[in-house]
């Protein structure tokens, strides 16, 4: 792995934030906890799989095993962050990453986000290898998933629900609940 593709991986790794951020700006906490009249998540509840995603995939990363070779894909590797950022596709969330009322307002999932986006910031600005001789196991990707998937992964997963959590506030905002 280049330093550039480590630079790249961080700097998506801060937009995600900010776009995370930037949909959750001027939330009222009523509104938050609403859900959308399709019976879908509330924003509150998709904070929270996202946190409970980011957890447990910085827990995958710390658990990887190195390999002898590199397992360098790039049409796996822009597969995988297509299919992460398109909204048109639905996605079953596996059970481990379902929300459970953790949180009692979005500022407090926010932060557990934080924290664990900083744990992932953390993993990753020291490391000096190769990410794709590091492998770990993801519960929707069959076989090894390297540790540069991984992180194209978590980095554009906040993105996705920033999109969602922008339609389900249209929604609400709009009446249709």
């Amino acid at each position: 792995m280049s330093e550039a593709e480590k630079q790249q991986l961080l700097r998506a790794l801060r937009d995600g934030r900010e776009v995370l951020g930037a949909s959750l700006a001027g939330l009222d906490e009523k509104l938050a906890a609403r859900k959308p009249a399709n019976g879908g998540w509330s924003v509150r509840e998709c904070v929270e799989h996202v946190v409970n995603v980011e957890e447990y995939l910085l827990g995958r990363l710390r658990a990887a095993t190195e390999i002898p070779q590199p397992q360098e894909n790039p049409k796996r590797e822009a597969k995988i962050a297509a299919y992460a950022a398109d909204r048109t596709r639905k996605i079953e969330a596996p059970p481990l990453s379902h929300a459970h009322g953790r949180f009692a307002a979005v500022p407090e999932a926010l932060a557990a986000f934080d924290a664990a986006r900083a744990g992932v910031m953390g993993w990753l600005e020291p490391f000096g290898g190769d990410l794709r001789c590091w492998v770990t196991d993801h519960p929707m990707v069959p076989g090894p998933v390297t540790c540069y998937e991984t992180l194209v992964m978590i980095a554009a997963h906040p993105k996705r629900h920033a999109e969602q959590i922008e339609e389900i506030r249209k929604e609400l905002a709009a009446g249709r609940t």
